[in-house]
């Protein structure tokens, strides 16, 4: 039971076939914010930094993000593969508490996860990742640690965040796929995790991302998160839905059903019972 337990992996987490409604989505979307520039948007020939800072702005602007985001808890189900039916294997609900550090490697991130007959926890700080289960530490399968870490390490977040991570970024160039125009951008960190991202050349939204992981037996798997349904929360621009895929095949869906930063956490939360 521990084995299957340690190996659900689930976290708090859509397919170029969408990537067109979910961009005449954004239309719908909540207020947006005030004097959106404008000369990053209609240049004809921006910068990789233009690009990711007019995205920053879109998103919220930094200091908006910074001040908003510093801390939060998120509400939502995770369904794998999907969350309609046909075709669901497995669901759950999760909360997510989170408290941002100076750069995304100092965040603490904790993932409550509940089944109808299993509960339990994986948490992240202090640089590492380990679960609870009925009050005992464990340490999590190794493929469950990567789906967790590859969630927090390939995200809009970082993105937004890459001068504090000290990441670099390369423009990868402009292309149309099914009717979209997009910019494909690499952010790179430190550690030289790699990850790819196709912003809407209109709206300056990420509409997908891409990455590349290795599998238990060494074979590299692509990756690829997709996101949905652009909402406001509390001034700051938000996916409702996000869809994992697998070399193509779509492996997890995730919807936020509530969202709320600048929550004040006990640090408690993100304590290992074993310090």
């Amino acid at each position: 039971m521990l084995a299957a337990i340690i190996g659900v992996g689930f976290a708090a987490t859509s397919d170029l076939t969408i990537a067109r409604t979910q961009d005449n989505s954004n239309k719908n979307s909540a207020q947006k914010p005030p004097n959106m520039p404008k000369a990053d948007k209609n240049s004809k020939n921006p910068t990789a930094e233009q690009i990711v800072e007019t995205s920053i702005f879109v998103y919220g602007s930094r200091p908006l993000l910074e001040q908003i985001r510093r801390n939060g808890v998120e509400r939502g189900r995770v369904c794998k593969p999907t969350c309609e039916v046909p075709g669901k294997t497995e669901e759950a609900t999760y909360e997510r508490r989170f408290v941002r550090g100076d750069k995304s490697d100092k965040d603490k991130v904790r993932v409550d996860q509940k089944m109808p007959t299993l509960e339990y926890s994986l948490i992240y700080g202090g640089g590492r990742l380990w679960g609870l289960i009925n009050g005992s530490a464990f340490t999590p399968r190794e493929d469950a640690a990567n789906t967790f870490l590859a969630q927090h390490r390939h995200s809009i977040d970082n993105m937004l965040r890459y001068k504090e991570n000290g990441a670099t970024l390369s423009l990868v160039g402009k292309d149309k796929q099914k009717g979209l125009d997009l910019y494909i951008l690499d952010v790179v960190h430190p550690d030289n995790q790699k990850t790819r991202y196709f912003i809407s050349a209109k709206t300056f939204h990420v509409v997908w991302l891409e990455y590349d992981e290795n599998t238990a037996g060494g074979s590299p798997v692509k990756f690829r998160r997709t996101f949905h349904d652009y909402r406001y929360a509390q001034g700051t621009l938000v996916p409702y839905k996000t869809v994992l895929l697998q070399d193509g095949s779509q492996t997890q869906e995730t919807k936020i059903l509530s969202v709320t930063f600048g929550v004040k956490l006990d640090d408690s939360l993100f304590k290992s019972p074993e310090a």
